[in-house]
C-alpha cells in the first residue's frame, strides 16, 4: 500500500511530535512509537498498487513546480466509530484544488473504492491519535482540548510513502521520494 502525503515545516511538525509524546507518556496513545521515523502529515491520496519507478516519474514532473502554502490547524476532531484523534486544518482554495488537481493527473492510478482520500470523501487532517478505546478517546479529547493552541503551518514537501505489513499491522512507512515545495 503506499500513501501520497504533505509534510508540515519543521516548528509545526516538532509541535506536533512534542503533543505525539506528551500522549504516550500519559498512557493516551502510543501512536508516536508505532513506526519509527513517523511524521506529522496530511494524506491526500492512497494506493494498494504502484508501479514505482513510472508513478515516481509523473509525480516529480508534476510536483517540481508546485509551491509552499499556509494551512491552520485549528480543529480537534475525531472519525465516529475510528478510535482516532486528528487536527484538521481549514480548508483552504490551494487545499482542496491540489487534492482535485492530484486525483484527476493521477486518475489512471486506482485507489481504494472506500477510501477515505477520495475525491468526495476527503477530510484533510494529521492524526495525532489512533486505536482508541472510549476512554482514552474522552481522555485524548480533554487533554488536547486544554493543551492545543490554533497552529498555523506552511506546507513545504510532499512525498509518496510505502506501507510494509508484517502479520497485518503496519511496522514500516518510509518515503520512497519527497518532493520540496517551491
Amino acid at each position: 500500500m503506499y500513501g501520497v502525503v504533505l509534510h508540515l515545516d519543521s516548528d509545526a511538525e516538532q509541535k506536533i511530535v512534542k503533543l505525539w509524546k506528551e500522549l504516550d507518556g500519559l498512557e493516551i496513545s502510543h501512536y508516536a512509537e508505532e513506526i519509527p521515523d513517523r511524521r506529522p502529515h496530511i494524506t491526500l491520496a492512497d494506493y494498494s498498487e504502484l508501479d514505482e519507478k513510472t508513478f515516481t516519474e509523473m509525480f516529480r514532473a508534476f510536483y517540481s513546480s508546485k509551491t509552499k502554502f499556509t494551512l491552520t490547524l485549528g480543529v480537534l476532531g475525531t472519525f465516529l466509530q475510528s478510535g482516532t484523534l486528528f487536527l484538521a486544518p481549514t480548508p483552504t482554495l490551494e487545499l482542496i484544488e491540489l487534492h482535485a488537481d492530484h486525483h484527476d493527473h493521477f486518475k489512471e492510478y486506482t485507489g481504494f473504492s472506500n477510501s477515505l482520500y477520495a475525491p468526495g470523501m476527503w477530510i484533510p487532517h494529521c492524526t495525532i491519535a489512533n486505536r482508541l478505546n472510549g476512554q482514552k478517546l474522552a481522555e485524548g479529547l480533554q487533554y488536547c482540548t486544554g493543551k492545543l493552541q490554533v497552529l498555523t503551518a506552511e506546507v513545504v514537501e510532499i512525498s509518496i510513502i510505502k506501507l510494509l505489513y508484517k502479520d497485518n499491522q503496519c511496522v514500516s512507512a518510509p518515503a520512497i521520494f519527497s518532493q520540496k515545495l517551491l
